[in-house]
C-alpha cells in the first residue's frame, strides 16, 4: 500500500496522482467523500484521465468519478448556453461581453476550468451601464433575488455587484459585477482600468477576459476577502492552475508583480503566493518571492494568518477539519467583512445578521 496524508487526501491526489494506484479501498473511500465536499471530485478524476491512469482506480470510486465528471460537463454545456444568452440581451452594450472567473476559465480553455463545477455565471460591466444592463436581462427573464430594502441597499450602494439574478424559466444565477472589490471596502481596485486592459477570448467572437495579472488577482482576492470559504480549497487549486500556466511565460512575473502595486494589492499577492506555495507547491521565481516580501506583515500577523489559512484550506469533512477550525472560519468571516465595510457599517451588518438567524423562518441561501 502506498503511504498518503492522513488527513488532507484531496491536495496529495491533485499534487502526486499517480501514487494513488497503490491506495487502500478505505483511502479511496476517504478521497472520494473529502473531494466531493471540496467540489474537486470532478478535477481529480479528469487529472486521472488526462495522465492516462483511469484504468488503474478501482471500480467503485471509478464510478463516483465518472458521475462527477458527468455533472461537470453538464454543468459546463449549462454555462455556455447561459452566456450565449447573455450576448444575446446585451447585444446593444458597447463593447465584448467581460466574463470572470470560472466562465472566462470555461470560456478560454484554460487549465482550472477542467473538472471545474460552477454555481453561476460571473460578469463585468461598467459601472455607469449597470442600470441598463440590468434593465436589458430584466427585459429578457432574469429578476433580481435578496428582496429585502436591506439586501438592496447592501448590494446596490456598499458592494461590488448587482444583488443575484436569476432567470425566471431556466433558474439559472448570473452575478452582474461592475468592480471586483467593494465599493466600500479597504481594498480598492481600479474597475475602469480592468476593463480596459482586458483581453477578447481568441475563438470567442464578442466575449473578454481580464488579462492574465488581473485574473489572478481577482483570484487571489476573492479567496483571500471572501466570507464563505467551503470552496477555498478549489479557488486555491484555481489558482495553482493559473500560476502554472501563465507563469511559464516569464514576463508574466514582473507583471503581476507591478499589477499589484499599481491596485494597492501586494498584500493580496503577497498572500495568495504564500498560501498556494505551501499547499501546492506552485513553482515560483525567487524574484517574484523577494517583490512581495516588502509586503508581508509583521511576524506576529503573519503567523495568525498561516494558523487560521492552514486550517480554512482544506475540504470542509469531518476528516479533516481539526481542533480550531470553526474558529478560524469564523476568525476569517469577520476579517472578510472587516475588510470589506468600515467599522460602523460592519457592526450593523453583523447586528441585521445576528437577527436574522434568531428568526425562525430566515433563509440562510438568500440573504447576506
Amino acid at each position: 500500500m502506498v503511504n498518503a496524508p492522513a488527513a488532507d487526501l484531496v491536495v496529495h491526489a491533485l499534487r502526486k496522482p499517480e501514487t494513488l494506484a497503490g491506495w487502500s479501498p478505505a483511502q479511496w473511500d476517504l478521497l472520494v467523500r473529502q473531494a466531493r465536499s471540496a467540489g474537486l471530485l470532478a478535477r481529480v478524476g479528469e487529472r486521472l484521465n488526462r495522465l492516462g491512469l483511469a484504468d488503474a482506480v478501482p471500480p467503485a470510486p471509478a464510478a463516483h468519478l465518472l458521475s462527477a465528471l458527468t455533472v461537470a460537463a453538464a454543468q459546463h454545456t449549462e454555462v455556455r448556453r447561459e452566456i450565449a444568452f447573455v450576448q444575446h440581451a446585451l447585444r446593444d452594450e458597447p463593447g465584448p461581453l467581460v466574463l470572470l472567473k470560472g466562465a472566462a476559465y470555461l470560456m478560454a480553455g484554460l487549465p482550472p476550468a477542467a473538472g471545474r463545477v460552477f454555481s453561476d455565471t460571473d460578469v463585468l460591466v461598467p459601472k455607469a451601464r449597470l442600470g441598463a444592463v440590468e434593465a436589458a436581462l430584466m427585459m429578457h427573464g432574469w429578476a433580481t433575488t435578496h428582496h429585502t430594502p436591506y439586501d438592496q441597499r447592501y448590494y446596490r450602494e456598499w458592494m461590488h455587484e448587482l444583488p443575484p439574478l436569476v432567470h425566471l424559466r431556466r433558474q439559472t444565477a448570473l452575478d452582474v459585477h461592475h468592480g471586483i472589490s467593494p465599493l466600500t471596502a479597504r481594498i480598492r481596485t481600479d474597475s475602469a482600468q480592468l476593463l480596459r486592459a482586458a483581453m477578447p477570448i481568441p475563438g470567442q467572437p464578442g466575449l473578454a477576459m481580464l488579462s492574465p495579472p488581473d485574473m489572478v488577482l481577482h483570484s487571489m482576492l476573492h479567496l483571500l476577502v471572501n466570507d464563505e470559504l467551503s470552496h477555498a480549497l478549489r479557488d486555491l487549486s484555481d489558482l495553482d492552475l493559473l500560476l502554472r500556466h501563465f507563469g511559464a511565460e516569464a514576463a508574466f512575473w514582473p507583471r503581476i508583480v507591478e499589477r499589484a502595486r499599481e491596485g494597492g494589492l501586494g498584500r493580496v499577492l503577497h498572500y495568495g503566493l504564500r498560501f498556494v506555495v505551501r499547499v501546492f507547491e506552485t513553482p515560483m521565481p525567487a524574484d517574484t518571492t523577494r517583490a512581495c516580501a516588502s509586503c508581508a506583515p509583521a511576524a506576529a500577523t503573519a503567523a495568525l494568518m498561516d494558523a487560521l489559512w492552514r486550517r480554512a484550506l482544506v475540504p470542509p469533512h469531518h476528516s479533516v477539519v481539526g481542533a480550531g477550525h470553526r474558529v478560524a472560519l469564523f476568525m476569517l468571516y469577520v476579517r472578510a467583512h472587516w475588510l470589506r465595510m468600515p467599522t460602523g457599517l460592519l457592526l450593523r451588518h453583523l447586528v441585521v445578521k445576528a437577527m436574522r438567524r434568531r428568526e425562525p423562518d430566515s433563509n440562510p441561501q438568500t440573504q447576506r
